[in-house]
């Protein structure tokens, strides 16, 4: 195939020191486990206080009109978008300013009423979803963009502003989200902060570690932070907003951001590549960072099996004239067209004359790229098509990816519909998909705790990018020293001494 052949054009895609005076208890809210809750099934009901009237009546005082106590109204708050995780809360609570949301935790702090945050809940790990019967604080309606700086690019906007809309509305001003995702048309800037998403263009611009300048955060006994700072440089005392980014609401709530925004790149090129195997996927790599240099944004890669289950889950069609048992995707950003997409052709053509790359398209127009992009940023959306998907997000060394999917492949042999490989080779992330018709004990028991015994016998990390949510924290030694889980603990019970904040989450 032609190396700048044009893809055929395709119909538009649809893009425990929790609290050392709560011990836990028998559960007081009988929730049925199912096998596809088993991941937490041996979790027990804390010493909470449960709700009452009088509770609803307070909540009502301070954001009249926006709490739901209706179950038809509250049960898709109840559960994530996987249906893998379910709670069973009575009460949801919409607040529109920092006060509302300070107000209802100072009333929750008082009377020692569990809370879970919840943004977009778009997570894959359980952490924006009740586990028993904690009052749901949603952020939807704080969806306000506060300012944007247009000299230093500096963005302020509330938390549950949607990614996809905030990073439209820095496009039209010249700038753009230094994230990506594919859940960006329903996931909230402040879900992203606190779960510290990384998405596919960390490798270009890094991450929210990096991007968030300041935060606005409300702890739990109702105490407003306001670390708002709009500078590059600030190192006056400790970086306090470094502890809320990535802490899945538990040491927080995150109501406002200050982020800073990369100019929206003038040239967008996107490739997407067949490889034979991958050493020549990382092969490839290499030649990319050489070749693009400072104008690649992402890299991203696919196994054939994820590509088949894309082809048949959701009917998309492969851009290369031949299958390849590996696939990467490249996109750059820069200013200038011509040159960008030279760089990009000559790139091409090393692999191709090297072996490295067997077949190679460049996207002729923006319906092309979207056509490829969707294929990649899909392939969650495919898999749940499946049936039931065990879902797993590691930071591995890139060298040992395939490994890893091949040991879990033997492991799960004819249990598993399909055992697919994709993520993000340019900063070490693998997405481990596991399908099946249903969930299964038997074959959950081959994929755990092995799959953290791999990644910690190569010095991975058992969350990337997802966090550990409810699913996670009885692995966390797999990544964290006894002395580093210790230390977490004795933060979370400085600032949140009850354990009310998102409790069962991310600590074991």
């Amino acid at each position: 195939m032609a190396l700048f052949a044009r893809l055929l054009p395709r119909a538009t895609q649809p893009h425990s020191l929790l609290c050392l005076s709560l011990a836990r208890s028998a559960a007081t809210v009988s929730i049925p486990r199912t096998t596809e809750q088993a991941s937490y099934r041996h979790l027990q009901r804390m010493l909470f206080a449960q709700l009452q009237p009088e509770d609803v009546a307070k909540f009502e005082a301070i954001m009249p009109g926006r709490v739901l106590t209706e179950a038809s109204d509250v049960e898709a708050y109840n559960r994530d978008w996987m249906n893998k995780f379910r709670g069973a809360s009575k009460i949801v609570l919409r607040p529109r300013s920092v006060e509302e949301v300070s107000q209802a935790l100072q009333h929750c702090h008082a009377r020692n009423l569990a809370v879970c945050p919840q943004g977009g809940n778009t997570g894959l790990v359980g952490g924006s979803v009740p586990v028993f019967d904690e009052i749901v604080l949603s952020m939807s309606l704080m969806n306000r963009i506060i300012s944007l700086d247009e000299t230093a690019g500096v963005l302020q906007c509330q938390a549950g502003c949607v990614l996809e809309n905030v990073d439209k509305y820095l496009n039209e001003r010249g700038y753009q989200m230094p994230l990506d995702l594919g859940a960006k048309g329903s996931c909230h800037i402040g879900g992203n902060i606190a779960t510290n998403a990384g998405g596919v263009r960390l490798l270009r611009y890094g991450s929210l570690h990096g991007s968030v300048l300041g935060l606005e955060v409300v702890l739990a006994d109702g105490t407003i932070l306001n670390n708002m700072s709009s500078l590059r440089k600030d190192n006056t005392g400790y970086d306090l907003k470094q502890l809320f980014i990535g802490s899945e609401g538990t040491l927080g709530v995150i109501t406002a951001a200050s982020i800073l925004t990369p100019p929206k790149p003038k040239a967008v090129n996107v490739a997407f590549i067949g490889c034979k195997t991958f050493d020549d996927v990382l092969r490839m790599f290499n030649i990319a960072k050489q070749g693009a240099g400072e104008i690649l944004s992402a890299f991203e890669y696919l196994d054939d099996a994820a590509m088949t289950v894309s082809n048949k889950n959701l009917k998309t069609r492969n851009p290369l004239s031949t299958n390849a048992p590996f696939y990467v995707l490249i996109e750059s950003h820069g200013s200038n067209a011509e040159h960008d997409q030279e760089k990009l052709f000559a790139l091409l053509q090393t692999a191709m004359e090297k072996g490295v790359a067997v077949d190679a398209v460049i996207a002729q127009d923006p319906t092309q790229a979207s056509a490829m992009w969707y294929l990649r940023e899909s392939l969650a959306e495919a898999m749940k098509h499946d049936g039931y998907v065990y879902k797993y997000d590691v930071s591995l060394p890139q060298q040992t990816f395939h490994a890893l999917v091949e040991a879990m492949r033997k492991r799960v042999g004819s249990l598993a519909s399909a055992c697919v490989g994709y993520g993000h080779v340019g900063d070490g992330n693998l997405h481990l998909n596991v399908t099946a018709p249903k969930a299964s004990q038997e074959l959950l028991g081959l994929i755990e705790p092995f799959i953290y015994e791999y990644t910690a016998s190569v010095n991975g990390s058992i969350s990337a990018e997802h966090g550990l949510g409810v699913m996670k924290p009885k692995f966390i030694s797999y990544s964290k020293s006894a002395t580093a889980v210790q230390l977490m603990k004795s933060i979370k019970g400085v600032l949140d001494p009850k354990g009310i904040l998102n409790p069962y989450k991310t600590l074991p």
